[in-house]
Parts: C-alpha cells; sequence; structure tokens
C-alpha cells in the first residue's frame, strides 16, 4: 500500500502507573481516558493503543544508561543498551515493541497524571529511554554494537554528521494531563500534615499545568511538533479524597471531561488537516531491535 493509500495511524497511551492487577487494585483514570478518546477518533483511522501502567509479572521500562553522556554515536538508534524477551534484564519498551510502535504512528496522543509536579515514573521513562529519536546512532555495526573508544571516534568524524538524525522527525505529539490540586490535602495550597509550615511557600509550588513541559521540549527538539493547542491540563478530585477521585467518579467531573473532549476534537482536526508522513514503513523498519534478533519473529 502506497503512502496516499493508506489510513492515518495514531497511537494513543495511558501513562500511569495504576492497573487492576497490581498493588493499587483498580484501573486509572488514564486508561478510561484512553478508551473515551479512542471512541471519538475517526472510524477510518488505525488506532493503536497502550497503557504503561504495572502490572504483576509484567517487565518495566528499564532505565536509560545515558549513553549520550559518553559519546552521542554511542547512543544507538533504537536503543540496544536492551533488547525483547531478555531473561537477564526484561525491558518493557522492546517487549511491547514501542519504538516500532512509536515510529509506525503519524501521531502520539498521552494522557496521563501529574506525579510529585512531574510525569509519572513510567512516562518520564520512556522519554528517556527515546533520547536517542534525536540524533542517535543508526549504525550500531561501525562501533561494535557498544564500543565506547570506537563510538567518541564516529562521533568526531566527518561521516557522523551524515548519520545522525532526527530518526522520528516530522510527528505530532498531544500531551493531555491531570491533576488533583493537592486533593483534600491542603488548606490555602499549604498541606495539612506539615509541622513546619512556614518551610513550604505555597505560592512557589511549580504549577501542575507545566508538569510535562520537560517532555513536550524534548519531543520539540527531535523534530516532533506539540501545537500548543495540543498541551493541555486540567483538575480531577479537587477538594476529594483520593478514594473519591477514582475512574468511576469521572462522570461527575463535567469540566474537567469537556476539556478533555476539546483537546481530543483539536488533535483530530490537526493531524487531519497534517495528513499522512511519507515514508513511514521505512521508519519502522529502521526501529528494529538490534539486540536479541533470535527472539524476535520477523
Amino acid at each position: 500500500m502506497g503512502d496516499e493509500e493508506r489510513p492515518l495511524r495514531v497511537l494513543v497511551i495511558a501513562a500511569s502507573q495504576r492497573r487492576l492487577h497490581s498493588c493499587p487494585g483498580l484501573d486509572s483514570k488514564a486508561r478510561a481516558l484512553m478508551h473515551r478518546m479512542i471512541g471519538r477518533l475517526p472510524a477510518g483511522w488505525q488506532v493503536d493503543h497502550e497503557d504503561l501502567g504495572n502490572e504483576h509479572g509484567k517487565a518495566r521500562i528499564q532505565s536509560c544508561n545515558a549513553c549520550v553522556s559518553t559519546s552521542m554515536a554511542l547512543c544507538v538508534w533504537p536503543c540496544n543498551c536492551y533488547g525483547p524477551k531478555s531473561e537477564t534484564q526484561p525491558d518493557l519498551m522492546w517487549d511491547l515493541d514501542l519504538y516500532g510502535r512509536l515510529a509506525r504512528a503519524d501521531a502520539w496522543a498521552i494522557v496521563g497524571p501529574v506525579n510529585w509536579y512531574g510525569p509519572s515514573s513510567n512516562l518520564k521513562a520512556m522519554f528517556d529511554r527515546l533520547v536517542c529519536m534525536n540524533g542517535g546512532n543508526p549504525r550500531p555495526d561501525l562501533i561494535d554494537k557498544k564500543d565506547t573508544l570506537k563510538a567518541q571516534a564516529l562521533e568526531r568524524s566527518p561521516e557522523w554528521q551524515e548519520l545522525s538524525r532526527n530518526h522520528l522527525e516530522g510527528r505530532t505529539a498531544a500531551f493531555f494531563s491531570y491533576g488533583d490540586a493537592g486533593a483534600n490535602e491542603e488548606v490555602d495550597g499549604v498541606p495539612k500534615k506539615l509541622a513546619h509550615p512556614e518551610w513550604f511557600e505555597a505560592k512557589a509550588q511549580p504549577p501542575e499545568d507545566q508538569a510535562y513541559l520537560g517532555l513536550v521540549w524534548q519531543c520539540r527538539y527531535s523534530g516532533i511538533e506539540v501545537p500548543d493547542a495540543l498541551w493541555k491540563h486540567t483538575t480531577f478530585g479537587a477538594g476529594k479524597p483520593y478514594a473519591d477521585d477514582q475512574a468511576e467518579d469521572l462522570d461527575g467531573e463535567t469540566k474537567g471531561l469537556a476539556q478533555f473532549d476539546a483537546w481530543t476534537d483539536a488533535f483530530v482536526g490537526r493531524v487531519t488537516a497534517k495528513g499522512i508522513l511519507p515514508d513511514i514503513e521505512e521508519d519502522e523498519r529502521k526501529a528494529r531491535t538490534t539486540t536479541n534478533r533470535d527472539k524476535v519473529r520477523s
């Protein structure tokens, strides 16, 4: 199928840690919102989706090893620090083929909570592992997979300027975060349980609506557009106990749901207007693992 014939492809991600079959015992609002969004997307689109939540017996996203700080050429695209179906270092990024699925999509929509003034640890881990999309080395054979000195030499060579590129350039990313404004744990923005409230300057707290700032700018730095209209935040459960701020309580959050639906509609409008990306199959091919290849079906 040629590019002009295929449907638009999008990947929708729920970025909370919570899942039913894990310690929290309930699925997240992010998962409910992910499915709400899918129900509003055009019928002709190819919609992929994934929940990054933790489940018993399921691999987790391994941390980035910061190879890029040694040499940009040591940071391989896609990441070769880990591989699929590893028995020693199981990695959810590879087990879910997230590199390939991100490459396969024209646009991404990411929904998640604010945890301690920032994104969830799972979402942050995913984006840490996407450092390689910004200039990573597509030729690990030139550095014998992970030879530090060869990587540093390659980075200093004229050849490197031809190799290093933004591997997911041109895609669109949309972010919708939600917080609880302190739930029922604060009075005038100050936590109730503090023995020394004078140490806590409420007005100096980082704003919840900026919690995904780093992820937005990582995308933009890597050639992925994030229009301001597709970076939104809302509040659910303000003033309520956490027990009363669950997915089943979302129907009562009419303002927040209206903001979410408006964000979804803006996503549809932008992605439709922009259209499909060319050569996406080639990008997907280049996002295949070079580690543990024998464990992956061709």
